[in-house]
């Protein structure tokens, strides 16, 4: 099997999950494929690249971060490739926007913990849903800042997600707490602020992120509890500005009941959806790498990031 099969298989079973982890890992798959693969032409070389790209954008339907990142080294590529650069040229031009996006993607996360966990406030209970970097950088961020915190964090089924971050944030010392995500009304009025991440962002300020987070912020909004939705810029999705919609992945029913159950209930249908979407309504703020922005204001980033939406939308980066 090789690189590219490989990460397609690490990211489609979710054995590598989050967004921004995929991105990353979808990125040096790229590149280490450019590296050893053997092409007679800058042309084959470019072709090879967009295959492969495409490969790899298939395996996971929403997060737009990988189409994202794999869209910023195709662009190196046709770059170097439109200036008929020769095979060696082209592929270190593609090497070094991998390495670029790395850099880049995880300084995201550093910056939006500094930035986000200045909105943290001394003494706050704080809920987190599912295993986001960024919502973690915050979280991590605030309790190095010497701010006394309490996180509830939700199991986040059917895979339980949840119990990583719980994980990760008790070995940084902070006091958490794993509840079922049914609970979640139950526990929303002890709760200061909710912190999540996303898996992508539209252009009205709409939030794609694991299912169930659409649910929190409702009783978040109900309870008048804030919601901060904490991003990497490259999860804007720049084709919603032409209408497209964020596609909500559906995975194996298996990850919901084990196969003997489903044989003895054959006429049960099982669903399993991914992802949901948190209206702009029912957010606060958004904290990205380049600031804060209300949801509303988000349009404004996306255009100056994506001024040329179409190119993507149309397959041609």
């Amino acid at each position: 099997m090789d690189i590219i099969e490989e990460t397609y298989s690490l990211i489609k079973t979710m054995k590598v999950r989050g967004a921004g982890r995929i991105a990353r890992l979808a990125v040096k798959a790229l590149s280490e494929y450019v590296n050893s693969v053997k092409v007679e032409s800058p042309k084959e070389l470019y072709d090879k690249v967009l295959k492969a790209s495409y490969r790899l954008k298939s395996s996971r339907p929403t997060a737009v971060s990988l189409p994202n990142a794999l869209n910023y080294v195709v662009n190196a590529a046709k770059k170097s490739f439109d200036m008929k650069s020769d095979v060696e040229t082209m592929k270190e031009e593609i090497q070094n926007a991998a390495r670029n996006f790395t850099a880049m993607s995880e300084g995201a996360i550093q910056r939006i913990g500094e930035i986000g966990g200045k909105r943290i406030v001394d003494g706050d209970t704080i809920l987190t849903h599912c295993n986001s970097e960024a919502a973690i950088s915050v979280l991590t961020n605030a309790h190095r800042q010497g701010k006394k915190i309490e996180v509830l964090v939700t199991e986040t089924r059917p895979l339980m997600q949840g119990r990583t971050t719980a994980s990760i944030l008790s070995k940084r010392g902070i006091d958490v707490t794993l509840i079922p995500d049914s609970a979640v009304r139950l526990y929303m009025h002890k709760v200061d602020k909710v912190v999540v991440g996303a898996d992508a962002i539209a252009s009205n300020g709409a939030v794609v992120n694991k299912i169930g987070t659409s649910q929190i912020a409702l009783i978040a909004h109900e309870s008048r509890t804030r919601f901060y939705v904490a991003a990497e810029t490259y999860k804007l999705s720049p084709t919603t500005m032409l209408g497209e919609l964020v596609e909500i992945e559906q995975r194996s029913p298996l990850e919901v009941v084990p196969s003997s159950w489903r044989r003895k209930n054959k006429k049960v249908k099982v669903m399993n959806p991914a992802f949901d979407v948190t209206p702009p309504e029912y957010i606060d703020i958004i904290i990205t790498e380049q600031g804060v922005y209300p949801p509303q204001g988000i349009i404004l980033l996306m255009k100056e990031l994506y001024p040329e939406p179409a190119a993507l939308q149309s397959g041609t980066v």
